[in-house]
């Protein structure tokens, strides 16, 4: 019987068969956004048993677990590893539909050289099977890394991180794939959150900067995304509730944070006006460096006061928010783009609505001698599956150049979800075969091979230009 995850699985005609095997499959990656942990890279980690490397910290999987009933103990608890991988082998047949189904056994055939389902009968075997190949060399962080074809892995990094693994990964001859930060300042442009006056606080510290002032503060930044930048950064990133455009005078910023700084509450226009002016900063800034510009727009994050209180952030409690989006976005890459100093920038949507509004937006501000300067990102997060991908890149193709796409990407805190961009090409591939087959593209597999290979590799490699100045 043909093993669920054959060489043909989501290539369903001759186009999408030739495209993949023919061109996309062997391409390098390029994973420019990503959460892994560079200490965990620069040590070699090796992982204990599949839980720690499959199943902590995914809030994917998380998720699945909680609909299905299982007790948070064996999700985020202090049940056992093997306890909390038998409850996911329970779970798995039950997540058919999800891409958990398929990406689970993406993973056990590409890196445990299995066809076994995973489920409550076959958990046993498994957890055995892959755990015994986990003790082995060739599992270790940088051997995992190596054995995925990583060219390129760019962390997300806080302007106050020391950056010392990513230095240590650079002086180590034994890493061939570059490993570099991104400039993820959230924490600096959250005035409003609690923790702020602290992190001005931190970032003081390490700044050496005494910051008595919002221009004291932007110079703190400045100096910092400097210091990224020696260290090899040529990324930025933003995690955005919603994009603000309010636009102020630098005065009435200080104002602001003046007033933060002293603990007053601050009227939600002027955190728009806020979070405005100092994007802006940024968005210079970046332009300055020649760094591209990442914004993640739309999630409502620790929904559940209740399991926030428990279990804390960043464990499966976030969903899509709902907002106006369209003059708020060309206001703020037009107040960039009319002096010139709109950076390279790439807008991912949480909200497949925005889809159309952001994909518009981009060709409103795309530059001369840079091709596809201002990017429709990838399918992201609970986008981030066949239907998300496949609707993000004819969306993209209806309103842009698919052929200018920069690609996948993991987002991921696994070594073990490289296989995304495995699925990834698979779809790309079924979605130009498709249109070979429907007489909607000509068949010349010379041409749409090459643009299949810049979509998975090419692109990105000229677009981030980590070899710049």
């Amino acid at each position: 019987m043909k093993p669920f995850i054959h060489d043909d699985f989501l290539l369903p005609n001759e186009a999408s068969r030739t495209l993949y095997h023919g061109y996309a499959k062997d391409m390098p990656i390029y994973d420019y956004h990503c959460h892994l942990s560079p200490q965990e890279i620069a040590e070699n980690k090796f992982f204990k048993n599949m839980t720690e490397i499959w199943l902590d910290g995914d809030h994917y999987k998380w998720r699945a677990l909680r609909a299905l009933g299982v007790e948070e103990k064996y999700i985020t608890g202090d049940a056992s590893d093997y306890d909390k991988f038998q409850q996911w082998a329970k779970t798995v047949p039950y997540t058919m539909g999800n891409p958990l189904y398929h990406w689970t056994h993406l993973e056990l055939k590409r890196y445990f050289d299995t066809d076994i389902l995973l489920s409550e009968e076959t958990g046993d075997e498994l957890w055995n099977h892959c755990n015994e190949l986990l003790q082995k060399p060739e599992f270790s962080a940088q051997k995992i890394i190596e054995k995925s074809n990583v060219e390129l892995i760019g962390t997300t990094d806080d302007p106050i991180d020391d950056l010392n693994y990513h230095k240590q990964i650079k002086n180590n001859e034994n890493i061939s794939c570059k490993v570099l930060p991104s400039f993820r300042p959230d924490m600096a442009v959250e005035l409003a959150k609690p923790g702020f006056n602290e992190y001005v606080e931190k970032l003081a510290n390490v700044s050496e900067v005494s910051i008595n002032s919002y221009g004291d503060f932007l110079k703190a930044i400045e100096k910092r995304a400097n210091y990224f930048h020696e260290v090899g950064c040529r990324i930025s990133d933003h995690g955005l509730e919603t994009l603000p455009y309010e636009p102020c005078t630098e005065k009435e910023a200080a104002d602001i944070f003046s007033k933060a700084r002293q603990g007053e509450a601050i009227a939600p226009v002027e955190e728009e006006k806020y979070k405005t002016h100092t994007l802006l900063f940024l968005g210079r800034l970046y332009h300055s460096l020649g760094w591209a510009m990442q914004l993640h727009v739309g999630p409502l994050r620790d929904n559940s006061e209740r399991m926030f209180n428990k279990v804390g952030a960043n464990t499966g409690f976030d969903s899509i928010n709902d907002f106006n989006l369209a003059k708020q976005l060309n206001g703020f890459l037009n107040a960039l783009d009319i002096t010139n100093e709109l950076p390279k920038t790439i807008i991912y949507s949480l909200n497949p609505n925005h889809n159309y509004v952001i994909a518009t937006a981009c060709g409103n501000f795309q530059g001369e001698g840079q091709k596809g300067k201002v990017q429709f990102g990838s399918g992201w997060w609970f986008n981030d599956q066949k239907d998300g991908m496949l609707r993000q890149m004819t969306d993209l193709s209806n309103l842009g150049l698919l052929s200018t796409f920069i690609g996948m990407l993991t987002d991921s805190r696994s070594f073990l979800s490289y296989t995304r961009h495995e699925y990834f090409r698979r779809l790309l591939c079924q979605l130009v075969g498709g249109w070979v087959e429907a007489g909607e593209a000509p068949r010349d597999y010379a041409f749409l091979g090459k643009m299949i290979q810049d979509i998975c590799y090419n692109n990105a490699v000229n677009y981030f230009d980590v070899n710049g100045k």
